[in-house]
């Protein structure tokens, strides 16, 4: 499981150091890909094929469903972990978060992980950190266990 944040460098070339946790969860493949908000996603092979299978499944009449496919699909390429730990992000997606090299913000979220510049990380610690919002936003989750089996 992807868990935890770090402050990993990205280099001239575009290859980003992969926190060592996370390297071998990245062995048997992986895809990086645009994220929902201003940041990229990384996920394993397995889980990027879970997620295609509900993207396949959508209705191709349905605009948001068109647009949900190309905002993953179109962005999505495989990923290999080089001997050194680091990945390679593809140049528009580097255009996408707006770097070219130096310090991002690699953040764990179970199943895949993300990676933000700081200042984007930033802002949305800033959010997360406001408890009058929290307790409004998350008010209606149950996190309880569930009863069943």
């Amino acid at each position: 499981m992807f868990l935890g944040q770090y402050q990993h460098s990205l280099d001239d070339k575009g290859r980003l150091m992969v926190p060592a946790r996370y390297r071998d969860l990245l062995a048997a493949g992986a895809y990086i890909t645009q994220g929902f908000d201003k940041c990229l996603m990384v996920m394993t092979e397995a889980h990027f094929n879970e997620v295609y299978a509900i993207l396949n499944g959508l209705n191709m009449a349905d605009p948001s469903a068109r647009m949900l496919r190309r905002l993953i699909l179109s962005n999505a390429y495989p990923v290999e972990v080089d001997k050194v730990g680091r990945i390679l992000v593809p140049q528009n997606l580097r255009e996408f978060l707006g770097v070219t090299n130096g310090e991002l913000i690699v953040a764990g979220q179970g199943e895949y992980f993300e990676v933000w510049t700081p200042a984007e990380w930033q802002a949305q610690m800033n959010n997360l950190h406001d408890v009058e919002a929290n307790a409004q936003r998350f008010a209606t989750l149950n996190l309880a266990k569930s009863n069943n089996p």
